[in-house]
């Protein structure tokens, strides 16, 4: 019956990670041990102070609609941590609340993107972005990156990307899926290169913000003859393990957050009262609540490096942030192990959750054909466990 569905269901892909996800589960109900590092979900607890904040609520009986935007004293509590941790300034008007940090790109798009306008990509990016530039008739311009450069784009390869037809360029520091980190120094080489095409405006994703190991998060907007053409993404559901309370939001120039409050209204209406005033909590505290956990990423991140450098094939850089490895696994391609021939990245995911029993996401879902993104978000036996059946597998 697709010939009744509307072109546009038909033409868009279901999310990789979801339906990577989803197989798992299938594989799990049939009995098999499945290791899942394919989703992109903190394995910790949302930090009790949190959970209280939202068990008050509810005694507090907050149970209505809520602003469209987001509630007053949400946005203060945002406008104050974007003061606090990225040196921002914005205004209540500047903020919209949504549910996620994924409605809120999907605003964005709907409220900036006309048919034919070209997004800038740099490759990898987050699985959804490209289709959700293709839902509002834009054009996804992929720019591909290099291992050997961390996976970032260079102000070069910007410029070459740039046509008269291009609109927007979006972004994640630090990036899913390679955990890059882009420097003070590296934004500013692509801001100097954006200075000459005043009507591009910019996306940054800094959803993974505060998972960063290197030290120092460094905003677009930050730069003054950016702050009125960039329009920066967050949430909690990375940093603060709050995945399933879908709380994103963003600061944007006045202009932009009006229209995105407007779209919202048409769409979901604000987002779920209990959550917010939970995030109200959060977002009031001090980063370093949540550093426990970003230090258990961390030692994680070393122990799946060292693991994977032990297995031939695996070329790997070292990711500064997030809770990703992008590892290239081309030197497989061609070849075949147990009676499976691998061609691509998408066969050698599937090869690895059917043969090692291990959820992984193929690289073509994020733009690049060589890679396999593998989540370290899971306890370290986890990982020991599914490195050594990845191992025995290809052996």
């Amino acid at each position: 019956m697709n010939d009744q569905l509307s072109d546009r269901i038909n033409n868009l892909a279901t999310s990789a990670t979801l339906a990577m996800a989803a197989k798992a589960r299938e594989l799990r109900a049939e009995g098999k041990d499945i290791i899942g590092l394919s989703l992109g979900e903190p394995d910790f607890n949302t930090p009790d102070f949190i959970k209280d904040a939202a068990i008050e609520a509810i005694n507090q009986n907050y149970n209505s609609y809520t602003p469209v935007d987001g509630y007053v004293e949400l946005k203060e509590a945002i406008i104050t941590k974007f003061k606090r941790d990225n040196n921002l300034s914005y205004t209540l008007p500047q903020i919209v609340v949504s549910t996620g940090a994924k409605q809120s790109l999907a605003n964005i798009a709907s409220v900036m993107i006309n048919a034919g306008d070209e997004v800038i990509l740099p490759c990898p990016y987050w699985v959804s972005y490209s289709d959700i530039v293709k839902l509002s008739d834009g054009v996804p311009v992929e720019v591909t990156t290099s291992i050997d450069n961390d996976f970032k784009m260079t102000a070069e390869q910007l410029e070459a990307a740039i046509t008269p037809k291009t609109k927007m360029i979006w972004y994640s520091s630090p990036c899913n899926p390679s955990g890059s980190v882009y420097s003070k120094e590296e934004l500013r080489a692509l801001a100097d290169v954006l200075k000459k095409y005043p009507n591009i405006y910019v996306v940054s994703d800094e959803i993974y913000e505060h998972i960063n190991f290197k030290g120092g998060h460094f905003s677009m907007a930050e730069f003054e003859d950016m702050y009125d053409r960039t329009i920066t993404v967050n949430g909690v559901s990375k940093a603060f393990a709050m995945t399933g309370w879908r709380i994103g939001y963003i600061g944007a120039p006045d202009w932009i957050a009006r229209a995105c409050n407007k779209m919202q209204g048409q769409i979901t209406s604000g987002a779920n009262c209990i959550a917010q005033r939970a995030v109200i909590k959060a977002l009031e505290a001090e980063p370093s609540s949540i550093k426990y956990m970003v230090d258990e990423f961390k030692e994680r991140r070393q122990l799946i490096l060292s693991l994977l450098s032990e297995i031939d094939g695996f070329k790997t850089n070292e990711p500064e942030g997030a809770f990703y490895v992008f590892p290239n696994i081309s030197a497989y391609f061609g070849k075949t192990i147990k009676g499976k021939t691998i061609n691509n990245a998408s066969d050698f995911s599937l090869f690895l959750l059917e043969e090692a029993l291990v959820a992984t996401v193929t690289g073509e879902a994020f733009g690049n054909k060589d890679c396999i993104r593998i989540s370290y978000a899971a306890s370290q036996d986890e990982i020991k466990e599914a490195i050594k059946r990845i191992k025995t597998a290809l052996s």
